[in-house]
């Protein structure tokens, strides 16, 4: 995976890093070593095999939503790492609330730089709750990030989301090499949507994720492949547990 460099930055041939725990769990280690995992869901996610429940070291815990299935271990794996925890800003109140010593939270449209990568939280069409005393609290904006890495890579990571016309401008304003896009339908978009989003962000590769986990995430790798790969779109599908590159 190549991308543009970043200014005043040298570039490495150490490629991205990618393992897929399932459902939206992905850990990145970026061209500079910088440990990333996203939306984690481990100790109770019947797509993770047992083989693949020992995550190791964290350096930043990054989370999109609200949802038990994106949030679940967010805090056991916070404290035993000790990784700095990214949020909206809501969602980022109520972990400090329940124990995480390191997290900052972030709006849509902000950035900043953690341990040299480049994080842009960028819009999400969905929603947000978390379980209180067992009912829903709105927990603020979903959201997905935006990740300029060391060698100039840049990625998308969509969190849970629809399709929207604004793809468009994460394209021109940070134009992703490598998108990592919901597919399974139902919560979010299914294949159809995914590959229209592929067009509007103009994107090489793209990872799918968040299908499969349950019946209702009916959408597939092969569906989306036969609709980008004519294009010139690569398709990343990744088996619970496996790493790439």
């Amino acid at each position: 995976m190549h991308g543009r460099p970043l200014p005043g930055r040298a570039l490495t041939t150490v490629p991205l890093s990618i393992t897929w725990f399932g459902h939206s769990t992905f850990l990145l280690r970026s061209p500079g070593g910088v440990r990333l995992l996203f939306d984690p869901w481990i100790a109770t996610n019947p797509a993770c095999p047992a083989s693949a429940r020992r995550v190791g070291p964290v350096d930043l815990i990054l989370v999109t939503h609200g949802h038990d299935d994106h949030i679940a271990d967010v805090v056991p794996l916070a404290r035993e790492t000790g990784a700095r925890v990214l949020a909206p800003y809501e969602l980022a109140a109520w972990l400090e609330r329940k124990g995480v010593r390191s997290v900052a939270g972030l709006n849509i449209g902000g950035s900043l730089e953690m341990r040299g990568v480049r994080i842009t939280m960028v819009p999400a069409l969905h929603s947000s709750s978390v379980r209180e005393d067992g009912r829903l609290v709105a927990a603020g904006a979903p959201c997905g990030y935006v990740l300029g890495f060391e060698d100039g890579l840049v990625a998308y990571f969509a969190g849970d989301t629809a399709l929207f016309g604004d793809m468009r401008l994460i394209a021109e304003l940070h134009r992703p090499a490598l998108a990592f896009l919901p597919i399974g339908g139902a919560y979010t978009m299914g294949p159809e949507q995914a590959a229209k989003a592929c067009a509007l962000l103009g994107v090489r590769q793209v990872v799918p994720m968040h299908y499969g986990t349950f019946p209702e995430l009916a959408g597939r790798p092969e569906q989306l492949r036969a609709l980008v790969e004519p294009s010139g779109v690569e398709v990343l599908a990744l088996r619970p547990g496996e790493t790439t590159t």
